[in-house]
């Protein structure tokens, strides 16, 4: 049986309940870019693959056009009959990875090909967790062009569109989360035209040319589709930096500006000396960033809690006082008391499902890319345990009639429907309150009972995933930050466990980070605007293309910006750039209490 010889039944059925697992983990899966996927024809999807096996279900559910999606597997697998027929008809082709003939390797593929099918593979070779796209393999280069060559060969099954190769991205605003967005966008088709000659004419040396330049086209449009950051310091700070520019307000950063917004601030904050105090702001947001991580906390609850802040520069940032801090305590669980019993029972029913998934993710701590798989396969086993049992147990009362039976399904439908729709504000506001006990904690303990800052420095150095021994990566220690110049002291942390910190001992310190970083992204922005309008800072190459120049400006990078129309950029696109008072030192501004600028 081939590739072509089946409806893909069982890949339909996997995709519809893959696609019910992945509205329940993911808030959002928005898809930009899919008009550049053609509705038929031969085209090889080369997607990145940064988060294992969500990556072919985020692939697969939101294809345009649901069309079919053929990924490689071993041509041993296919032996067997049966396994043959469950292997095709789940969306499989058989790859020979023993075949040292590209002709006999890819049989499969071209067989898929030549019927109008589309080939879905992962050029990265493997998944894996770093701050920028490590390495394309020429895989899917090799595929595209073999083809050509089968179809000299073959031109009665020459299909009736020729081959394109569309780059896809997939990007997660936080990959391992629960109820985190996922962001999958389509590159331009890449035709053959401009490789095909050179490949077809024999000359071995202009095959692997052209393979080469193909892979360097894909590898290009993926990487302007994602965020890329030079190392793990620069890539945090900005994702700091973004937490801070969108935080309290009814509209987030839009998904369709997230990646453009994220790598703006990669630029900026990997330009050189962009302004006189750039590297201590670096340091203060990298200080809050990591805090955070070290005790579980996040920016997004911090801000929603009323905390109030210094309105003087000159003097400490300040923490709430206990009096404040449980009068924010008392609201909230009011709150939360008068809503508990609309969600108690969805509650209730899907704790196991909530307790399996962080088992399960506790099972892969140091790997980020494998955390999210674990979570959907232990919280999909859960359920495929309770949703049955709820609907025979509401069977039975119902003494299993037929009409008992179709009652007790819908039923099970709307309950699970009704627990997707309330579960994202019910989560905020589990932990917000969670957030507002360990803010009371650290508040009112003692101030003897703060971390010292030599004890803390253990938690302002932010964790990063160890490497992977899969990725072709130049092994060069120590690590040079490429904004400062200096090491990048997170790297020292790359193989530890961090420790989660005792909130009483560190909340305060969280609380002050958080305005410390304010202040400093406060001056930051305000040195940038006082620059000058000739000011460059540095540009992706394909950002500058769009808003500035791919020529060597006044920074040594691939390309610049002016930094007044990067500002305006992110105004543009909602950000909530921070002010500083009248008099404020260099450095410093105040915290909540600043005047923002908005479109």
């Amino acid at each position: 049986m081939s590739s072509g010889d089946d409806t893909k039944t069982l890949h339909r059925m996997i995709r519809y309940v893959s696609g019910i697992v992945a509205a329940s983990f993911f808030t959002e899966i928005r898809v930009i870019g899919g008009e550049n996927v053609p509705k038929d024809g031969p085209i090889i999807v080369t997607a990145t693959h940064h988060n294992m096996i969500i990556d072919p279900v985020i692939l697969s559910v939101a294809f345009p056009y649901k069309r079919i999606l053929n990924y490689w597997s071993k041509a041993s697998l296919f032996a067997n009959p049966l396994m043959r027929y469950i292997l095709y008809s789940s969306g499989n082709i058989p790859v020979d990875r023993k075949s040292k003939d590209r002709q006999t390797l890819f049989e499969g593929t071209f067989d898929a090909l030549s019927k109008g099918q589309a080939v879905a593979l992962f050029p990265e070779g493997t998944s894996y967790t770093e701050p920028k796209i490590m390495q394309v393999k020429d895989g899917a280069s090799w595929a595209a062009l073999e083809f050509l060559h089968w179809l000299k060969n073959n031109p009665a099954k020459t299909p009736r569109r020729e081959v394109q190769v569309i780059p896809a991205a997939i990007v997660y605003t936080n990959k391992s989360k629960y109820r985190s967005s996922v962001i999958m966008e389509f590159g331009r088709p890449i035709t053959m035209d401009a490789y095909k000659d050179d490949f077809l004419s024999g000359e071995e040396g202009l095959r692997r040319a052209a393979v080469k330049r193909l892979t360097r086209t894909i590898e290009a449009s993926l990487t302007e589709m994602t965020v890329n950051a030079s190392d793990w310091d620069t890539l945090f700070v900005a994702r700091m930096a973004r937490d801070l520019l969108w935080e309290g307000q009814k509209k987030s950063l839009d998904l369709d500006d997230f990646v453009t917004v994220s790598q703006t601030l990669v630029d900026l904050f990997s330009s050189i000396n962009v302004t006189p105090n750039a590297n201590n702001v670096r340091r203060r947001l990298l200080d809050y960033y990591s805090l955070l991580q070290s005790s579980h906390l996040t920016n997004s609850v911090l801000s929603s809690l009323p905390l109030p802040s210094s309105l003087d520069p000159h003097t400490p940032a300040s923490v709430p006082s206990r009096l404040f801090t449980l009068l924010i305590l008392l609201k909230d669980s009011i709150s939360a008391v008068f809503r508990l019993p609309f969600f108690l029972l969805p509650l209730l029913v899907h704790l196991p499902v909530y307790f399996t998934s962080r088992l399960g993710a506790s099972l892969v701590e140091d790997e980020e890319e494998t955390q999210a798989q674990n979570k959907v396969a232990f919280g999909l086993l859960s359920s495929l345990l309770i949703y049955p049992t709820t609907f025979f147990i509401l069977w039975a009362f119902l003494y299993y009639k037929p009409a008992g039976g179709i009652l007790a399904a819908f039923i099970v439908y709307m309950f699970a429907s009704y627990h997707n729709r309330v579960i994202d504000g019910e989560f905020f506001r589990a932990k917000r309150i969670v957030a507002a006990w360990r803010v009371l904690v650290g508040v009112w303990a003692p101030k003897r009972w703060d971390l010292s800052l030599a004890a803390l420095s253990q938690y302002t150095t932010p964790r990063v995933p160890p490497e992977n021994p899969w990725i072709d990566k130049p092994k060069i220690s120590p690590i040079t930050s490429a904004a400062t110049g200096e090491t990048d002291a997170s790297q020292h942390t790359k193989h530890q466990r961090k420790q989660r910190a005792p909130s009483r001992r560190i909340v305060r310190h969280v609380l002050r980070a958080r305005i410390d970083a304010i202040k400093s992204l406060a001056t930051f922005f305000d040195s940038l605007e006082k620059a000058g309008s000739g000011k460059k800072v540095k540009a992706s190459s394909h950002l500058a293309r769009l808003y500035g120049s791919t020529d060597v400006g006044l920074v040594d990078s691939d390309g610049w910006r002016y930094s007044r129309e990067v500002v305006e950029f992110l105004k543009a696109r909602g950000a909530k750039i921070p002010r500083a008072p009248k008099g404020a030192i260099e450095g410093w501004a105040s915290g909540d209490d600043y005047t923002t600028t908005e479109e």
